[in-house]
C-alpha cells in the first residue's frame, strides 16, 4: 500500500466491483423471459386493500376500475381505509361501490399502521380469504392483474409484486424520467431475479400477500418504506418476494422535481432504517443457513447505502486524478475490456428495454434527461441518510383522476401471446 487512504479505498474498489458485476449480470438476465404456461381459472379469493388518505380525486376511479376487472365478482371484494381523512375519500369511496372503513389515529400515522388495522379487521371477517391484493389509491389496474396474481398463487407462491407501470409518462418530463426508472428496474432487476430463482421486494403497490402468510408471520411493519421492511422480514425466514410481470398496475408519478425529491427523500430514509435493521440479521441467517437467496436480500437492502459509497469514491477518483491519495486497483481487477463491455451495457440495456414496452415517442426525448434523474439520486440519498431516524410521514398530494380508458395498456400484447 503506497497511501494511507489504501486502507479505505482498496476495500470499497472490491465493494464496488463486486456490485457492478452484479448489477451487469442481472442486466443481461432481464433482457428476456421464457415462455410459460398460464392458468386462468379463477380459484382464489381476494381482499383488495386501498389505505386512503385525502384521496378524493383519484379513488373513485380506482374503484370503478377495480370492479370492473376480469375476474369474477364474488371472489374478491374491495376495503378502502379511509385513514385520518379532511375530504371526501370515504363518500366518495363508496359512492364508486367500496366498502369503505374509516380510520382515525393521529398517533401511528402512515401507510404501514393503516395497513396492519385494515388486515386485522379482514381476519376477523366471517368471509375468509386466500390473499390479499394492495394498491395505492391513484392507482389503475390492467383488467388481468387479479387472473395473473391468481396463476402466481396456484404455482405455490406466497408474496408477489405487480409490474409498476405509469399512468402518466408524458405529463411532464419529471414524471417521465420516473416512468424510465420504474421500467428499468421492474425488467433489469425484479424479472431478473425472479428468473433465477432469487427474492425481489415488494414496491407498495400492485402487491399480492397470502392471508396465511399475514397469519402466521403477522405484520408490523410501520416504517416509511414498510414494503421493503415486510419484504426483508419474509427474507429472514426464507420466504421468498416473487414477481409478476404480467400483473400490471399503472402508478401515478409525480410531475415535478421538489415532489420527485420529497417522495424519493421519504423512500431514502426508510430504506437507510431498513438496511440499519435488517443487514445483520440477513447476513446471520444467511451464513447459519447457508441460504444464498437471503444472503442476496442483502445488495437488496444497502442500495442507499452503495449509492453513498460511489459517490464518495467519484469525488475521490476526480482528486486522485490531479494529486494521487489512493491506489487504484479497479482495472487491476477486472480488464479494460470487461469495462468497457459494462459501460457500454449501461447505454444498451435500457434502450432495448423501451423499445420493448413499445413507449411514446415523447419519452425518447425524455431519456435524454434520465441522467440529470439519477444523478439527483445523490443529495436526496445523502439527506435521507441523515434523516434516517425520522420516521414522519409524507403524504404524496394526488390531484389529477384518470381512467384506464385514458391510460395506453402497454405489454397487454405480450400478455396475450404468454396466455395458452
Amino acid at each position: 500500500m503506497n497511501y494511507l487512504l489504501d486502507l479505505l479505498l482498496i476495500p470499497m474498489q472490491v465493494i464496488i466491483v463486486i456490485y457492478t458485476v452484479y448489477y451487469f449480470i442481472l442486466a443481461v438476465v432481464g433482457m428476456w423471459r421464457s415462455r410459460v404456461h398460464k392458468n386462468y381459472t379463477p380459484k382464489n379469493s381476494f381482499a383488495i386493500v386501498v389505505c386512503a388518505h385525502n384521496e378524493e380525486a383519484v379513488v373513485g376511479e380506482l374503484v370503478k376500475n377495480l370492479r370492473g376487472l376480469d375476474y369474477p365478482d364474488e371472489l374478491y371484494d374491495i376495503f378502502v381505509v379511509a385513514d385520518n381523512c379532511t375530504d371526501k375519500t370515504a363518500e366518495v369511496a363508496s359512492a364508486a361501490g367500496a366498502n369503505v372503513h374509516v380510520r382515525e389515529n393521529k398517533q401511528e400515522v402512515g401507510k404501514g399502521y393503516a395497513m396492519g388495522w385494515m388486515f386485522d379487521r379482514v381476519e376477523k371477517m366471517e368471509r375468509k380469504y386466500d390473499a390479499f391484493l394492495i394498491f395505492d389509491a391513484d392507482n389503475l389496474v390492467h383488467p388481468q392483474f387479479m387472473l395473473e396474481m391468481n396463476d402466481h398463487l396456484e404455482k405455490g407462491e406466497s408474496v408477489i409484486q405487480g409490474y409498476l407501470n405509469s399512468k402518466n409518462p408524458t405529463d411532464s418530463w419529471v414524471a417521465g424520467t420516473f416512468s424510465i426508472a420504474f421500467w428499468m428496474v421492474n425488467h433489469m432487476w425484479h424479472l431478473a431475479k425472479y428468473r433465477i430463482g432469487l427474492s425481489t421486494a415488494l414496491g407498495g403497490t400492485g402487491m399480492c400477500i397470502r392471508t396465511s402468510i399475514i397469519r402466521e408471520y403477522g405484520w408490523d411493519c410501520n416504517s416509511l418504506t414498510e414494503d421493503m421492511e415486510f419484504s426483508m422480514k419474509l427474507l429472514t425466514h426464507g420466504i421468498r418476494t416473487c414477481w409478476g410481470h404480467d400483473a400490471i398496475v399503472y402508478d401515478e408519478k409525480v410531475t415535478t422535481m421538489m415532489a420527485s425529491c420529497k417522495q424519493r427523500l421519504r423512500w431514502a430514509q426508510g430504506q437507510f432504517d431498513c438496511a440499519g435493521r435488517y443487514i445483520p440479521k440477513l447476513f446471520a441467517t444467511g451464513i447459519k443457513t447457508g441460504n444464498i437467496m437471503i444472503l442476496d436480500g442483502i445488495f437488496q437492502v444497502s442500495q442507499p447505502y452503495f449509492l453513498l459509497l460511489t459517490t464518495v469514491y467519484l469525488v475521490l477518483s476526480y482528486i486522485n486524478a490531479y494529486t494521487p491519495i489512493y491506489t487504484n486497483i479497479l482495472y487491476q481487477i477486472m480488464p479494460m475490456s470487461v469495462w468497457t463491455i459494462i459501460g457500454v451495457g449501461q447505454y444498451l440495456f435500457p434502450l432495448i428495454v423501451l423499445l420493448k414496452i413499445k413507449v411514446p415517442p415523447k419519452i425518447w426525448f425524455y431519456y435524454l434527461l434520465y441522467p440529470l434523474f439519477v444523478y439527483s439520486w445523490i443529495p436526496v440519498n445523502i439527506l435521507g441518510w441523515f434523516r434516517r431516524h425520522n420516521k414522519v410521514w409524507s403524504h404524496t398530494v394526488h390531484t389529477r383522476a384518470v381512467g384506464l380508458d385514458d391510460v395506453k395498456l402497454t405489454r397487454m400484447g405480450n400478455m396475450n401471446k404468454n396466455k395458452k
